[in-house]
């Protein structure tokens, strides 16, 4: 079972990557640590070096919260 799950996980993090190729800003948040995970995998990845990552703590959210966040996050920056 334990097998299967890390199986799955890292499927997942392969097709995150696919979509974080494309960027060159990106936010991991959330409440467990697979965000830290993912994080240290790009920055393993020197395919990633010209994108910036960074990881925020965030509870567990609706959508609507989701995309709020994110907005907050980068206008923020801006």
């Amino acid at each position: 079972m334990h097998n299967k799950e890390q199986h799955e996980q890292k499927a997942l993090y392969k097709q995150l990557e696919g979509v974080i190729k494309g960027c060159t800003d990106v936010v991991l948040f959330g409440p467990t640590d697979a965000k830290v995970e993912l994080y240290n995998i790009l920055k393993a990845d020197h395919r990633f070096d010209h994108i910036k990552v960074e990881v925020a703590e965030a509870d567990k959210m609706t959508e609507n919260q989701q995309h709020a966040f994110v907005k907050k996050h980068f206008f923020r920056k801006n």
